[in-house]
């Protein structure tokens, strides 16, 4: 089997870029794909008659130059829209949010929209009852901060 591999590196490439696909499809973080363009790169010089070691110089360069310049480009255009475009716990930030059980910098429950969130202050104690602002989402928990004071505008 080995000997097969070794005179067919295209199977080699194309099993690499498959594996990149499926774990850039779990991760969704855009850098697997990446390497998956340099498994295709060097599918394509495998086919135009390149040598194996020329084929992973090409895996390795093309991947780097991906990493380093397509994703960035990627991930600031996926990122880039109007904030009602934010999806899931994104929406959530700048949202009011009503203090259930007292909040400071270790932790306290703070309901928004409707939803029961573990919250831990940004600055100070904040009291059962006040309403505040959802500055940043920590995992599971919410930071919240007091709204700023409005402007006396008479």
């Amino acid at each position: 089997m080995f000997e097969w591999l070794g005179e067919n590196w295209w199977a080699v490439w194309l099993t690499a870029f498959l594996a990149f696909a499926v774990v850039e499809m779990i991760t969704l973080d855009l850098f697997f794909i990446m390497l998956g363009g340099g498994a295709l790169a060097a599918l394509v010089s495998d086919f135009a008659g390149a040598d194996p070691w020329l084929q992973i110089v090409i895996f390795c360069i093309v991947s780097l130059l991906m990493v380093a310049f397509v994703r960035p480009v990627a991930l600031s255009h996926l990122k880039k829209g109007p904030a009602e475009q934010r999806t899931n716990v994104d929406r959530l930030i700048g949202e009011q949010a009503v203090v259930m059980e007292a909040v400071t910098s270790d932790g306290g429950l703070v309901k928004i929209g409707g939803d029961i969130w573990s919250a831990r202050s940004a600055a100070g104690i904040l009291t059962a009852g006040q309403m505040v602002v959802v500055a940043a989402i920590d995992g599971a928990t919410a930071v919240v901060s007091a709204p700023p004071p409005a402007e006396d505008r008479t």
